[in-house]
């Protein structure tokens, strides 16, 4: 585990003082109730700080970043950020989930790869570095991750909705999705979707939910439109 903590460490740019925190931070409840280790040893009392923190830094950003904007705006941007499927994207980026202690149940279930699993462990991670290095290495580490490329996010979380409007002012065909593949026993599932302008293909996503795999596959059907690709 030493040699992940430090190859996890190089990735996310900041070393732990205390690196019980930082394992804690990546200890999922399932684990700790398999090793019977006290409650307060996973890291759900960690998520619940760093979702605090995680909100705090972000309406900062927002409201300075965005100083033209209506309250209720600003509300839809920092929600568009900080839900699940958004910190799952930036965990994604990390590998986050290769690092996780998880129990056999929820390894076997697929656990390393479920949104909420990899969506609460980064904001445990944001609670572990709040604690163990203070406010400005939390934020350093929201800005760097989260809060970097903050439109793309943004299209990521209003993708299906996004596409749909593209679609409508284009008076192209009526935009639907396509279950191409889907793998895995109930409990581990596996959909491959197409989105489809009319007949044509827009884009193609993966998911573990058919709602999850038409959100990605609508986000490459935004990046093909806005590059001006042609379609397949």
């Amino acid at each position: 585990m030493n040699s992940h903590l430090k190859e996890l460490e190089e990735k996310i740019q900041y070393q732990f003082q205390n690196k019980n925190l930082f394992c804690q931070a990546l200890t999922h409840s399932s684990y700790a109730n398999e090793h019977r280790l006290d409650h307060s040893r996973c890291n759900e009392r960690l998520e619940f700080l760093g979702d605090a923190v995680l909100e705090i830094v972000t309406s900062d950003f927002l409201y300075h970043k965005y100083d033209h904007l209506p309250e209720g705006d600003l509300t839809k941007i920092r929600a568009s950020i900080v839900c699940e499927p958004t910190l799952a994207y930036c965990a994604g980026d990390l590998s986050l989930g290769d690092y996780l202690l998880l129990g056999k149940g929820e390894e076997a279930t697929g656990g390393r790869s479920r949104n909420s699993v990899v969506s609460d462990a980064m904001e445990a991670v944001i609670g572990a570095i709040y604690l163990d290095g203070g406010f400005a290495n939390a934020k350093e580490f929201i800005h760097r991750f989260i809060l970097n490329d903050i439109e793309h996010k943004q299209l990521f979380y209003d993708s299906k909705t996004i596409l749909q409007e593209m679609i409508q002012s284009r008076q192209t065909g009526g935009l639907s999705y396509e279950i191409l593949k889907e793998e895995g026993p109930d409990h581990n599932k596996s959909f491959e979707v197409r989105a489809l302008m009319g007949k044509e293909e827009l884009g193609r996503g993966t998911g573990r939910t058919k709602k999850a795999a038409e959100q990605v596959a609508a986000y490459n059907g935004i990046l093909k439109l806005k590059a001006g690709e042609p379609c397949i």
